[in-house]
């Protein structure tokens, strides 16, 4: 079974190519999916416990939780520490489920993957691009983004050129639906056709 890792900036189009992934038949195991689950589940309790008052009717408030850690953002390694590892094990059983099952390929699709060393769990990396303009152009478009808070968002990123520059494959969404489905197309079909990128 090939692991394929899928990453990049805010933006950048990266849900959108995971879901041109699934529609192709390739399981995706979604990050940020994951995490947003076990803000109503597992981490609760222990996010609570860091971060007094981020819970609320039983799931993570978000919004208190980014106050918090804009306030005082050396509490992002608290936060790292509590919840990689349970993202860390959702992602094991995921795998452990679809190499049983016989599936030739899987998406591990993780917005940070080469800021947490993610390209060690995988056998390629594809990064979804697009030019700065159209990038910013669709982040200020989000409801509640301000440029200081996407300012905030980059300076935690690795830069798109450097995600590049280390990718397999290079996935640019700046050029329509179209154009990205062939693209993540052509590498369903590399990745399938062989054993091993």
């Amino acid at each position: 079974m090939i692991i394929l890792g899928l990453t990049g900036s805010i933006g950048m189009g990266k849900s959108t190519t995971a879901a041109m992934f699934a529609e192709m038949g390739v399981q995706v195991n979604d990050a940020d999916a994951v995490v947003h689950a076990l803000y109503q589940g597992e981490a609760v309790a222990p996010i609570e416990a860091a971060f007094p008052g981020t819970a609320k009717a039983g799931s993570v408030d978000r919004t208190e939780l980014s106050r918090q850690l804009a306030a005082d953002p050396s509490l992002f390694k608290t936060l790292e520490a509590i919840v990689h590892p349970l993202v860390r094990e959702k992602e094991r059983a995921f795998l452990d489920h679809h190499r049983a099952a016989g599936a030739p390929l899987v998406l591990l699709d993780i917005p940070l993957l080469y800021e947490t060393n993610g390209q060690s769990r995988v056998d390629a990396v594809a990064v979804v691009t697009c030019d700065p303009e159209i990038q910013r152009e669709r982040v200020l478009k989000r409801p509640g983004m301000t440029a200081e808070k996407f300012a905030l968002i980059l300076s935690r990123q690795v830069p798109d050129q450097e995600k590049r520059a280390k990718a397999d494959y290079i996935i640019d969404t700046g050029h329509g639906l179209d154009s990205a489905r062939d693209q993540v197309a052509a590498i369903v079909q590399r990745l399938t056709s062989q054993k091993r990128p």
